[in-house]
């Protein structure tokens, strides 16, 4: 449990430098990508998990390495957007301008790009990330993953509060139309704090629902009525 979780860990803060150096590349400069605070980006971290238990049974097919890679990350990529979307009342990544995409939240591109990264970590990553866990004393190794656990908890917990307090800023928006609230949005984002900041560097195409953003106007016009 203690090796699972840290290779959780592992493929969590490569996935976020993985996505750190593809901005640098874009962009030329550092974005700090991710969810949470630290450096760590979950949904890397178990879709490392899955390709584990993908390789325990497809170990000898590569092309169904391949297969259930795509098949299991797209699940979870479509999975994790719609929760976020669904608790959040946010998108966090939007992919409706790419090619095959489905609802937005998933795209070929991507799905491929998760099938290649499922057989390097079958046949290259996991077996070197394991076997350096392995030899490592037990105690470290438990030690190791309570104490990244209890700071990644943290941070999870932090981060979670933080966005959604932002639900809480938007009814002091003085008008009701969706552009003058999509703009507050933005500028609230970018007025309170730093990690708020990063969000909007991090995530450009993180934007409130249209579902949300009417029952903020629903809000704003009841106030005014009631003002009336």
């Amino acid at each position: 449990m203690y090796k699972l979780f840290l290779l959780f860990v592992v493929y969590s803060f490569a996935g976020w430098l993985m996505e750190v150096l593809f901005k640098f590349v874009e962009l030329r400069r550092i974005v700090n990508r991710g969810f949470l605070i630290g450096p760590f980006c979950p949904i890397y971290g178990f879709g490392g998990l899955l390709i584990y238990f993908i390789g325990n049974y497809f170990y000898d097919n590569y092309f169904l390495v391949f297969l259930m890679s795509i098949l299991f990350c797209a699940v979870m990529e479509y999975l994790v957007s719609f929760l976020l979307e669904y608790f959040f009342h946010a998108r966090w990544w939007d992919y409706s301008h790419k090619p095959f995409n489905l609802n937005g939240r998933i795209c070929l591109r991507n799905l491929f790009f998760f099938g290649i990264l499922g057989l390097l970590g079958v046949y290259i990553f996991n077996p070197f990330i394991l076997s350096i866990l392995d030899k490592l004393n037990y105690y470290l190794v438990r030690n190791s993953a309570i104490v990244v656990f209890i700071i990644f908890l943290i941070d999870f917990v932090v981060s979670v509060l933080l966005v959604n307090s932002l639900k809480d800023y938007f009814y002091s928006i003085k008008k009701d139309a969706t552009e003058e609230i999509s703009k507050k949005i933005k500028k609230v984002l970018i007025d309170k704090s730093i990690y708020f900041r990063r969000v909007v560097v991090a995530y450009p195409n993180f934007r409130f629902t249209s579902k949300y953003i009417k029952q903020v106007k629903e809000k704003i016009s009841n106030m005014k009525n009631l003002k009336k």
